[in-house]
């Protein structure tokens, strides 16, 4: 199985039929190298939020409805970092973190998930409008690494077999950030046993062994198509499916028409407060680091 979709900026699903598990494989390049630009982030952060943004395009890939977004977002205390959030949205992507420079500096060259984060969790919300459906998991932010931790709120939250691998390198041209996800899921025959509740399965047992053996130079290797990725996992599968690929992008949804319209709501008094000597107020968006001057006359 050849793939002769883009290779970079691209999330591609997967069904593997005979073993009642899907998955997704997504490649992040110039649309990652967007949203990192518009920080001056250390490269300890750099790689966290590619990672991050690479993890939320494996989830946001999921949602069945074209108007579903996907919220990620970890908060902390006594860490480095104290927020990190990213968000997708039919396939574009947004991410923030902001962090303790003076601490970051005072860490280790690569600094472990519980000094970067301390004690925290990771809440991930999934809005469908089409059906009118919210719904957020939250679980201890724990384990070595954002892929553990994604691992561990599906196990939890979800109930699902799950099995995550993120990788993100900087080489001569930026950041390239990928990785996969695969899970396990019940066929609904009746009498059947609920798959979810056997993390020991055997269907889901080989599924996890050849989805964990996927090396970071694979998801971060830009010569490398997704499709070709798979197939190389899952060659020796009777029947293996790949979906139609999605694009992805950077995209923030800040908006000066929308941003004066908050302000206006608020009281002439407090418009004044917010106002520098100049009589403007400046809105500023975190995400793409982008100043909105507003002026009531």
């Amino acid at each position: 199985m050849t793939s002769n979709i883009s290779n970079l900026d691209v999330a591609l699903g997967v069904t593997i039929p005979t073993r009642s598990a899907r998955g997704r494989a997504v490649r992040l390049g110039p649309a990652l190298n967007s949203i990192l630009s518009r920080h001056a982030y250390p490269a300890v952060i750099e790689k966290l939020l590619a990672e991050a943004l690479a993890l939320t395009a494996l989830l946001g890939s999921l949602l069945k409805d074209p108007g579903g977004q996907l919220t990620m977002q970890a908060q902390t205390k006594d860490g480095i970092v104290d927020l990190l959030v990213c968000d997708y949205l039919g396939g574009q992507l947004r991410g923030y973190v902001r962090h303790d420079t003076e601490r970051l500096a005072d860490a280790a060259h690569e600094p472990s998930l519980a000094t970067l984060f301390g004690t925290g969790y990771l809440a991930i919300t999934f809005d469908q409008p089409a059906t009118k459906e919210r719904y957020q998991g939250i679980v201890p932010l724990e384990g070595a690494s954002l892929a553990e931790a994604a691992q561990s709120y599906f196990s939890q939250s979800e109930q699902i077999p799950s099995i995550v691998r993120l990788a993100a390198e900087k080489n001569g041209t930026g950041w390239i950030a990928g990785g996969v996800l695969f899970q396990h899921l019940p066929e609904g025959e009746e009498g059947r046993e609920r798959l979810h509740t056997r993390l020991d399965h055997p269907e889901w047992q080989h599924v996890a062994v050849l989805a964990g053996s996927t090396r970071s130079e694979e998801l971060t290797d830009p010569a490398l198509p997704l499709g070709d990725l798979i197939w190389r996992l899952f060659h020796e599968e009777p029947e293996v499916r790949t979906l139609e690929p999605v694009d992805l992008g950077q995209g923030c949804r800040c908006n000066p028409d929308y941003v004066r319209s908050v302000i206006a709501r608020f009281p002439e008094e407090e418009r004044a407060e917010m106002a520098g000597d100049d009589g403007v107020i400046r809105v500023n968006c975190e995400f793409c680091s982008t100043s909105f001057p507003v002026l009531f006359d």
